[in-house]
């Protein structure tokens, strides 16, 4: 036997991978959805492999008042080149798949990863010269800043939430990678050489490569005096009732009182929530996961908005706050529900 040929089961993936790597080219590669209170319903921007959808005639009206650069296919020559790029990789799959060489394989997916790190670089500097080359006569200005979208993941501009992630077509194309690292190492006799285990990690942490950054879950430490409750609108001005939450998306809500955050949750419904945080009422400005504090209500806890509920860290300083306040104890769902 040949061991420089591949598997059939290989040449079917690697079939599979052409189809993948064909259909991304009519489905939308990114999207770049926009979030404000003018606009409930959101924007969004759908970079496809030759051309812009979405929300782009409304998005280049806001961009014009900013000074930020209007959209348009016709000044990006990517759009020009990578259905061909795409394609051209298809048809490459396609030959390795009926050659079945393995010197082949490990060439398409060495292309395909430096063909990747080659797209994210342009991407970056798309988003960098978008957000930065601003027009010094726009309507508005505002002194040092920019508007540079995320590469990945969310980011605050202003009034807008920008959040950044693959679309169907970036899916495929991620999928597309995922299989020819899985063939390469099937095809190497890599998987015979670790166990399992060691196997199953390298796999989960090639495919979590994907995910990684696009949404944050830990807290955003607040600034006293800076930051303004999301609910109440009043600064945030004492560290030991404020509350934050963190969306799936990675967008960050910043509260003066616990209970500010539980009325924001119940009056914004459609927030789709990642994790909870309190401030530990034992320290200064410093938050917890809600989940696993202890807190206590009472009348004479006078938080800033009179929410009456603080919370701890350790169980054994919220019983002697509670014997000191007269206060009755509370487990995250109780209070969520209060």
């Amino acid at each position: 036997m040949n061991n420089s040929k591949i598997t059939i089961l290989s040449k079917v993936m690697l079939l599979v991978v052409m189809v993948l790597l064909l259909s991304s080219i009519f489905v939308p590669m990114w999207r770049i959805e926009l979030s404000a209170p003018q606009y409930p319903e959101g924007l969004v921007l759908k970079l496809h492999a030759n051309k812009i959808a979405g929300d782009v005639d409304i998005i280049n009206g806001l961009n014009h008042y900013i000074g930020m650069k209007t959209l348009h296919k016709e000044d990006f020559i990517e759009f020009t080149i990578l259905p061909y790029i795409f394609g051209l990789f298809a048809i490459s799959a396609l030959v390795v798949a009926l050659i079945g060489k393995k010197k082949g394989l490990y060439a398409l997916f060495i292309s395909l990863i430096v063909f990747g790190v080659l797209a994210a670089v342009d991407f970056y500097r798309w988003n960098y010269e978008y957000g930065h080359n601003l027009d010094p006569n726009a309507a508005i200005r505002v002194p040092g800043m920019s508007y540079q979208p995320p590469m990945l993941g969310y980011k605050q501009l202003l009034n807008f939430g920008a959040y950044s992630i693959p679309d169907i077509g970036g899916w495929m194309l991620i999928a597309s990678g995922v299989l020819l690292f899985i063939l390469v190492l099937k095809e190497s006799n890599m998987l015979k050489r670790f166990s399992k285990s060691k196997v199953t990690a390298v796999l989960l942490f090639a495919f979590s490569l994907s995910f990684i950054s696009c949404a944050k879950t830990e807290p955003t430490p607040i600034k006293l005096n800076i930051d303004s409750c999301d609910f109440c609108k009043m600064s945030i001005a004492d560290g030991k009732y404020g509350a934050e939450l963190i969306t799936v998306k990675g967008r960050t809500y910043k509260f003066d009182d616990i209970m500010c955050m539980i009325k924001y949750g119940k009056e914004n419904p459609d927030t789709k929530v990642a994790s909870y945080f309190v401030n530990d009422y034992n320290q200064n400005n410093v938050l917890i996961a809600a989940e696993s504090a202890h807190f206590i209500s009472g009348t004479d806890i006078l938080s800033p908005m009179r929410g009456g509920v603080i919370a701890f860290s350790d169980a054994t300083v919220a019983k002697e706050f509670q014997l000191k306040f007269e206060a009755e104890p509370m487990n995250w769902d109780a209070v969520f529900t209060k």
